[in-house]
């Protein structure tokens, strides 16, 4: 073994259970070995790191857009690295950088600033810039929503997918994840492009109704966007009919075994009763924590805009949460994924394991990188954090370098 190893002793949390006291040898950038705490005397060069709450697994959240004043719909590098950087420090390694509903030449100036802090075809060989979280990849989050559903996303450039113009987003490998509304003229050729360039189809900001999501799952859907936000359920298309009453997306989420979701697990999005029934009928491994994240994070309270600063939609910062401007809807969370899980622990009374599981593995499988991501494993890369044991941030590594 290089003599450049470190040990990580304490609490460690792995994807089924809480090693109690584990010992976690970390060397070349990887995870070397897992074990519980008694082990044979430690080279004299060996490092050891004392955790004194709980060793986890880097955070991955697939859904966010921004942080600390800047959306990755600002279009420039310095916005993609301020937010990267503000959410390394909330525990998240690993980042799909999400767009929002914008023009052609916006979401092809976000696709250009994130490529600096990509690596060409999902590649993890070279470790993220320093004082960052990884750029996993894009995930294409608007424009092709139905209107009605659009939540806080700007309504004017909303609009059906056609291949003309999304053949170009797909080039070169950036995107991961893309999201359609499934009643869209086109979303049937969309999905099956997204599948041809190895991207996961997501239906979101969507009324489409259980029949609608059905043929979606058929086509190669495998994924649905924040659980019971933005979607239809039976009551909500029962206005638009009378019998027989029939489900929507949120039905269909629950239904398909083949569906992932997610859940914004803020307290202000879902309450107690809808987190645990998400986590009861999906399980740790089909339900993700996710952010939605806004750029309010660790912003004073105040007026800020979500999605590109030409042309997006005003919110408000209050009460912890991102609000439209009449303060009767909500706008995304403005928390951090340390928060979301602590929050989720406390809401649904789950184990610590499964919410990080929630907030790493999961999200790790659901964009293609569990191979080396989202758990604490031999072999695995060492993007790990240091917990406090009230699941505060105190140290993030990323490939085993401390970032924060």
């Amino acid at each position: 073994m290089p003599a450049d190893d470190v040990i990580f002793r304490g609490n460690v949390v792995l994807a089924d259970r809480i090693l109690q006291p584990g010992e976690v040898r970390v060397g070349a950038g990887r995870i070397v070995s897992v074990t519980p705490a008694e082990r044979p005397p430690i080279r004299s060069t060996d490092r050891i790191v004392s955790v004194d709450g709980y060793l986890a697994p880097g955070y991955i959240d697939l859904h966010v857009h921004g942080g600390a004043g800047a959306d990755f719909m600002d279009g420039t590098p310095e916005a993609v690295g301020r937010v990267l950087a503000a959410h390394l420090k909330h525990g998240t390694t690993g980042v799909l950088a999400t767009t929002t509903a914008a023009r052609h030449e916006q979401i092809l100036a976000t696709l250009a600033a994130c490529r600096p802090y990509w690596r060409p075809g999902r590649s993890l060989d070279e470790a993220s810039l320093p004082g960052h979280a990884r750029l996993l990849g894009v995930h294409l989050y608007g424009p092709y929503f139905r209107a009605e559903a659009r939540g806080c996303h700007p309504g004017g450039p909303i609009r059906p997918p056609e291949a003309t113009e999304y053949e170009p987003y797909f080039a070169g490998g950036l995107i991961a994840t893309a999201s359609v509304a499934p009643e869209l003229p086109g979303a049937e050729s969309f999905v099956r492009s997204c599948l041809a360039h190895g991207v996961r189809a997501c239906a979101g900001h969507t009324y489409a109704t259980f029949d609608q999501m059905a043929d979606a799952v058929r086509w190669g859907v495998g994924h649905v966007d924040h659980l019971f936000c933005a979607m239809s359920d039976r009551a909500r298309l029962r206005q638009e009919q009378t019998y027989p009453m029939r489900g929507g997306v949120l039905e269909a989420a629950l239904f398909f075994d083949e569906l992932t979701t997610e859940v914004i697990a803020d307290g202000k999005h879902l309450s107690a009763e809808l987190l645990s029934l998400a986590r009861k009928i999906k399980g740790p491994d089909r339900l993700a924590l996710v952010t939605d994240c806004n750029r309010a994070l660790d912003m004073p309270d105040g007026e800020y805009i979500f999605g590109p600063s030409e042309g997006g939609e005003l919110f408000v910062r209050h009460d912890d949460v991102g609000l439209m401007p009449d303060r009767r809807a909500l706008a995304s969370s403005v928390q951090g994924m340390d928060h979301m899980v602590r929050a989720f622990v406390e809401l649904t009374g789950c184990p610590l394991w499964e919410a990080i599981r929630m907030a790493s593995l999961t999200p790790a499988r659901i964009a293609g990188f569990e191979g080396e991501l989202g758990s604490i494993e031999p072999g695995k890369r060492a993007d790990l954090l240091v917990l406090s044991r009230d699941l505060r941030v105190r140290e993030v590594y990323i490939d085993g370098a401390r970032q924060v």
